[in-house]
């Protein structure tokens, strides 16, 4: 597992064979997305919780590193992060 995806796991009390859901939609979480993108080479300081949302697939490649979602996902996180906190 990477660890970014342990961080958001043991932020939210999840464990792996927990059903873990979309932020947006509420769907099967398929993903652990970086809303401030790494960038090449992968940064460690972007490996917070305040960067990290779960997302299914479908909206991984819709609002995925794209910077003109990136304060949309901000706000939906930031929500569900306060509604979920273990």
């Amino acid at each position: 597992m990477k660890k970014h995806t342990k961080i958001y796991m043991s932020f939210f009390g999840y464990c792996q064979d927990d059903f873990i859901p979309c932020e947006i939609c509420g769907a099967r979480a398929v993903d652990i997305h970086h809303i401030d993108a790494r960038g090449m080479g992968g940064s460690k300081s972007k490996d917070t919780v305040d960067n990290l949302m779960a997302v299914c697939r479908e909206h991984h490649l819709e609002f995925g590193d794209k910077k003109q979602h990136i304060e949309y996902l901000k706000l939906i996180h930031g929500y569900f992060t306060e509604l979920n906190k273990s």
